[in-house]
């Protein structure tokens, strides 16, 4: 149909809308049509979309919906072709700078992707990955509109950065932890780093709020800048390792799996940033008269309660499972399959290869179950201080997570050795079948559990925050 009005009126690209605001493209990328962005853009005369003031908007609203629409591809043409269209205020009154800094999925870090999935996206290439290779071809526009933008802002009287909305990008690439944005803007503009939002909150801090530790991360490297920074306290006297003890927005919270970990997660936060302050900052007051341990404290409390049922309800579970496994392979020790010599009480298949597999798998069985049964007694019986959620607890989960997992895999073992030496005289092959469906109870307790053990380990051993 667009066709058909524009091969009828080709002027009707130039036309504004009833309001008398914007030309056709411009209406398209407001309301996200993309194919019909691509279609205007190119028939629409370029003259059209200049920062002239005779042209009123029509080119900078084009940019900034464009990048709203993540159409980086026409914006990135549009910028180069008009650079000044940078430092032109959008539809919000502030320039594009700040648009670009509320799309964290622009960036790479904006995108939390599998280890597999990073290294596909490293060497994405046409026909091996097309979804990576589109998402890299977006990140690489999204860059290069954030070159530019940069490069004109930076020209500009640092007077006019409040106006035109380049602090509030700043405090935006915080919040969604876009380091690439945050670095680049610092790197054109080196003041940029000691501005601060209006509750007196500077950017080390606020990313410290936020638990952003890439951004925290970034922040730390800039030598001899940090210290001052760091020392730099909110309107409400919070220093930085006040903000650390408050506790995460939900968001960050929900990044990590059960309130224990959660803790763990909060507790590692506090100790890195603790381990980087001042001395006397660590039991400096602020204006409702708390040092940052109090603060967190008080802050935590509901998630240590929320980190004990966590822990007390996967250890009952978890126990529950060990113990009978620890029954079975008991019993099972002695009642050997194939029975006992009568004459002198030894088993009649001792000799054979399988019994050997039989009694070791049973051996193995039970040492790890009774292991795993101790490490979630410990857990139950824990005191449950702030400083177990850190090492104790968790590590007491792994062990006994792995052992229970352990004692499962070695359980089936023997239980198939079993049939191996019963039915050897009728059906020697039936072992195999039994075998392959043995591993259905292991291979479903690795999808349920395993992801969860892994994820606990990494974030015990792993790392770190930073």
């Amino acid at each position: 149909m667009v066709k058909i009005m524009l091969a009828k009126n080709p002027e009707l690209l130039s036309l504004p809308n009833h309001f008398g605001c914007y030309i056709p493209v411009v209406d398209a990328a407001r309301y996200g049509h993309k194919d019909l962005v691509q279609y205007l853009y190119q028939l629409t005369p370029e003259e059209k979309l200049s920062p002239d003031p005779v042209n009123g908007s029509n080119g900078v609203v084009l940019l900034d919906c464009c990048i709203t629409a993540e159409i980086y591809d026409i914006a990135l043409h549009l910028l180069e072709k008009y650079p000044r269209l940078a430092i032109e205020k959008g539809l919000e009154g502030y320039s594009v700078l700040h648009t670009l800094a509320g799309k964290p999925s622009a960036f790479p870090s904006g995108c939390r992707l599998a280890f597999w999935r990073r290294w596909i996206y490293s060497c994405a290439v046409p026909g091996i990955s097309k979804h990576m290779h589109d998402q890299k071809l977006r990140h690489m526009q999204a860059n290069g509109l954030l070159n530019i933008i940069c490069q004109e802002t930076a020209a500009l009287d640092e007077s006019r950065f409040s106006d035109i909305g380049v602090y509030r990008a700043i405090f935006k690439a915080v919040r969604y932890g876009t380091v690439e944005l945050l670095s680049e803007i610092i790197k054109c503009n080196p003041n940029n780093i000691w501005c601060v939002d209006e509750d007196g909150l500077g950017i080390f801090l606020y990313a410290t709020l936020l638990r952003q530790e890439k951004i925290f991360s970034l922040l730390y490297q800039m030598d001899g800048k940090k210290n001052f920074l760091m020392l730099h306290p909110d309107k409400f006297g919070n220093n930085i390792l006040h903000g650390a003890a408050i506790l995460a927005p939900s968001s960050q919270l929900g990044r990590v799996s059960g309130a224990a970990l959660q803790m763990q997660r909060e507790l590692q936060w506090f100790k890195e940033v603790e381990n980087i302050v001042q001395p006397h900052q660590k039991v400096e007051l602020n204006k409702e008269k708390k040092t940052p341990r109090e603060l967190f404290t008080e802050q935590h409390k509901k998630l240590v309660e929320g980190g004990e049922r966590w822990m007390k309800d996967t250890a009952t579970a978890c126990s529950v499972v060990a113990a009978l496994i620890v029954t079975i392979m008991f019993a099972a020790a002695f009642t050997v399959p194939g029975g006992y010599n009568g004459d002198n009480g030894v088993p009649v298949c001792l000799h054979t290869n399988f019994f050997m597999v039989f009694i070791i798998s049973d051996a193995l069985s039970l040492f790890s179950s009774t292991t795993s049964v101790l490490m979630f007694l410990g857990i139950l019986t824990s005191r449950y201080r702030e400083e177990d959620f850190l090492k104790s607890l968790p590590a007491k989960l792994i062990i006994g997570l792995s052992g229970l997992f352990f004692s499962l895999a070695t359980m089936m073992i023997a239980f198939v050795a079993t049939l191996k030496i019963v039915l050897e005289e009728r059906l020697a092959w039936i072992y195999i079948p039994i075998g392959l469906i043995a591993v259905i109870p292991v291979t479903l307790f690795v999808c349920l559990q395993f992801p969860l053990l892994l994820e606990i380990f990494m974030s015990t051993y792993g790392p770190g925050v930073f």
